[in-house]
């Protein structure tokens, strides 16, 4: 799913800080992994999605990090439905290749 930036004139006070904080996570790898994966989705997230997301969202970024780079499994515990659907995204090979400046 290519990343895109979301009409945030659109969005709903919550989903405006959902987005903001998965674009300024405080590293640039996770800033374009997690803000990759929010930003073309936010918009028709539910808001059990959006709990979820704010549940990942929480996890420390070094982390995230690791776990969506592939350097360390994510732990049993934290592999809910959401964070597999984000450790698709940042594994996806297209999304690997835009990341990349690839086509």
């Amino acid at each position: 799913m290519e990343a895109r930036t979301p009409d945030l004139s659109r969005l709903d006070t919550r989903r405006r800080k959902i987005y903001y904080r998965a674009t300024h996570r405080g590293t640039h790898e996770t800033d374009v992994l997690i803000g990759g994966f929010v930003a073309p989705r936010l918009e028709g997230m539910t808001e059990a999605e959006l709990d979820a997301l704010e549940t990942v969202m929480d996890l420390p970024d070094a982390d995230l990090a690791d776990w969506l780079s592939g350097r360390r499994p994510v732990p049993p515990e934290l592999n809910t439905p959401m964070m597999q659907q984000i450790m698709a995204d940042a594994t996806d090979p297209a999304r690997l290749a835009a990341i990349r400046g690839g086509k």
